[in-house]
């Protein structure tokens, strides 16, 4: 079966057109993502900017277009942070499914969870060893401790890279305490919304979403990016530790320059790495597999009724 799955996200607008066999199996036949900043201001004025809202229907409108040539057999479009916290959210879902033909849902936080959970175990052996999936959004992080292929304990809190930079960055290359202030509410929304209990049994990290590939690609230096290169790549909280010290020490100018990174990700990279860091601190996790497996991956599968 042939599907398409578009990620409305907050800050990036994402593709993936795949076959999915009757075993579950996913080919790839496509995949896009571009950064839309769909949440920006959000946060602050309650709502989806003109402005941003005008950036992401010009890239659905190019999807639409990539979808109709391949002729896909269902299609799904997920609405996620942004949407779910904007006032004109539900008006702008509708246009999507109106203007674009796209089966558009705005996910609670709890079926965003288990969408990624489905996707980041998708391709792995079953294992009754408690794994939490990290996805780091642009207004959320959602984290999904499961065993096998069942999610457990999930839940889907407000910090993801767009807010958090937009509620403590004000320089560039940001101050010494706008980064602690940002850790320290990162940290304090983490541990608030993380139950000890949960977080005791974890034994290893998926993570999964932009923040985490950047920082793979940014630590093998790849140019051009390699999908092969990233999924599987073992990442170290003390690499992330280094990337953040370097990325943040850099205006967004020389960030834009780094290699690994996409320009456009160089706005709330250093964000990015701060949530990643103590994600990571509060499973007292060393390191996280990373995946390019993620919510695209398990809305396929859910769309082809395998998941």
């Amino acid at each position: 079966m042939r599907v398409a799955v578009v990620d409305i996200g907050t800050n990036s607008t994402r593709l993936l057109i795949a076959d999915i066999d009757p075993d579950g199996s996913v080919t790839d036949l496509l995949r896009q993502s571009r950064v839309t900043r769909l949440g920006a201001g959000v946060d602050s004025n309650g709502g989806l900017s003109p402005e941003a809202i005008q950036r992401t229907c010009s890239v659905l409108a190019d999807y639409r277009e990539l979808i109709d040539s391949h002729r896909c057999e269902a299609n799904l479009a997920v609405l996620t942070s942004a949407v779910r916290d904007a006032a004109n959210g539900p008006s702008f879902t509708e246009r999507v499914r109106r203007d674009y033909r796209l089966d558009a849902r705005t996910l609670s936080g709890d079926e965003e969870a288990q969408l990624t959970f489905l996707g980041a175990m998708s391709d792995r052996e079953p294992s009754s060893e408690p794994t939490v999936v990290i996805d780091i959004g642009g207004g959320s992080t959602e984290f999904v401790v499961g065993r096998q292929r069942t999610a457990g304990f999930h839940t889907s809190l407000q910090a993801g890279v767009v807010r958090m930079s937009e509620r403590h960055i004000h320089s560039d290359p940001p101050t010494p305490s706008e980064l602690q202030s940002l850790a320290l509410d990162t940290r304090t929304i983490f541990l608030d919304g993380l139950p000890p209990e949960e977080r005791a049994p974890v034994m290893r990290g998926i993570a999964v979403a932009g923040t985490a590939t950047s920082a793979a690609a940014i630590d093998q230096e790849l140019d051009p990016y390699d999908p092969e290169r990233i999924h599987g790549y073992t990442l170290l909280l003390a690499t992330v530790e280094l990337l953040l010290a370097r990325l943040a020490d850099m205006t967004e100018v020389h960030r834009r320059q780094v290699v690994g990174l996409h320009p456009d990700r160089a706005p709330t990279i250093v964000a990015g790495m701060i949530l990643l860091g103590e994600a990571m601190r509060a499973f007292e996790l060393d390191q996280v597999e990373v995946s390019e497996h993620d919510i695209l991956y398990g809305g396929a599968l859910r769309l082809a009724g395998v998941g």
